[in-house]
């Protein structure tokens, strides 16, 4: 056998594994809600509970804080914000925007929306500048959680503390239910943190072709049936919609124990999970992702500013995750080309093959994303985009322009505990 054809074989056998042995990661029927139709009236019944919804034991709804930490937001917010102040949560809940030094009056917009809307009561502060060690959206975050643990309006009866907090960004737009549905599934199932992945925005020729395939490729070194595993290792969560209930947080010491931590999402799933508590991860249906990425230039840097973080700025993780991207995805279709000009048919098969599994695996979440199936095939091409995006990403870092966003740069940012 040539060194092609093996090279050929060996990237169809990973799409074998991948199709079978990876958490069926392709499969996009990860969803709320985990329970049977819901009583819409009633409040949630608490996992372990012997009464049905409505008894004394599950009576009355958690009381929930919305955090959303906001830099130079005023472009999405009008769209945003709206959604959260017309939540139709039945118990107490309220929302604290926390203004990161935003310079295009952000604060400013949220309350005039929140006058204009009304809704969930609204608080704006900002936190001034990160402390040392802190990344800024979670110096927001921290002091979102401190604002909510001070408010009688979203207090416990028993003077505990919030409940919940719906860690949410300013670019996630909610149906009016999704608050309530994040906590009946948090309450009814035991969760400790639930978290979606918002329906991101593809519009443009550029979101269309790699929009949908970064939650593929997130599904694929996440799975999300292994991360929801109560004894598994594999730990997510999507932060632009996370429920996390408070107790689960002081166990886990957060966002004190992650405050380094760029890919924070990861992160604060990992911590919570290590710390004994039960997580859950699935794809939203009405949880949707309102900002926009027009051009390549914008989507490049959405993805460059973290890859390298990813691979914990190891250039043997850079190493072997490129030639493995080229392996999986690139020699398919390369092979076929060879096969094709070279008429040797072994060869074309096994990268025909390889190429067909591959954009098989691809097809639920084009369907998922309402997208034309014809992009299943140019897989290899948006692969290969994001393999010169990640090393787009190792060479910044090592120029000591590290994860930047938003004016902001982290020379050297922690990617998980």
């Amino acid at each position: 056998m040539s060194a092609l054809m093996w090279i050929a074989a060996g990237s169809l056998a990973a799409w074998l594994w991948l199709l079978l042995g990876q958490g069926f990661f392709w499969r996009t029927d990860v969803r709320l809600p985990l329970t049977g139709p819901p009583d819409p009236s009633g409040p949630p019944n608490p996992s372990g509970s012997p009464g049905p919804s409505g008894s004394p034991e599950s009576a009355g709804w958690p009381s929930v804080a919305v955090v959303v930490p906001a830099r130079d937001e005023s472009a999405v917010l009008p769209e945003s914000l709206p959604s959260l102040l017309a939540q139709d949560y039945p118990g107490p809940a309220e929302i604290f925007l926390i203004d990161d030094g935003s310079s295009d009056g952000t604060g400013k917009l949220a309350r005039e929306l929140a006058d204009g809307y009304g809704g969930l009561p609204l608080t704006v502060d900002s936190p001034g500048e990160p402390g040392p060690g802190w990344t800024g959206k979670l110096w927001a975050v921290r002091h979102g959680m401190a604002l909510a643990a001070q408010r009688p309006a979203v207090d416990r009866k028993d003077g505990g503390g919030v409940d919940y907090l719906l860690l949410t960004d300013a670019d996630i737009a909610h149906e009016p239910d999704s608050l309530r549905e994040l906590v009946r599934a948090a309450e009814e199932n035991g969760l400790d943190l639930v978290s979606q992945m918002a329906r991101l925005r593809v519009a443009t020729y550029w979101e269309r072709l790699i929009v949908p395939a970064f939650v593929y490729f997130f599904a694929q070194l996440y799975p999300f049936r292994w991360v929801n595993r109560p004894r598994g290792r594999t730990a997510a969560a999507a932060g632009g919609c996370v429920l996390l209930r408070r107790e689960a947080a002081e166990r886990a010491g957060v966002p004190e124990a992650i405050r380094k931590s760029v890919i924070d999402d990861v992160a604060l799933a990992r911590a919570v999970k290590r710390s004994g508590g039960r997580i859950w991860l699935g794809l939203a249906d009405r949880v949707d992702s309102v900002r926009p990425y027009p051009r390549l230039g914008e989507l490049w840097r959405m993805v460059s500013r973290s890859a390298y973080t990813q691979l914990r700025h190891n250039p043997l993780l850079l190493l072997v995750t490129v030639a493995g991207l080229a392996v999986v995805y690139l020699v398919p279709p390369a092979a076929v080309a060879a096969g094709v000009l070279t008429g040797r048919p072994a060869p074309l098969a096994a990268g025909a093959a390889a190429w067909l599994l591959m954009a098989g695996t691809y097809v639920p979440m084009l369907h998922y994303y309402r997208q034309t199936l014809w992009l299943a095939p140019l897989l290899p091409l948006t692969a290969l985009l994001y393999l010169l995006m990640t090393v787009d990403s190792a060479v910044r870092h090592h120029l000591g322009q590290g994860a930047a966003w938003k004016g902001r740069t982290y020379a050297r940012p922690s990617a998980a505990p």
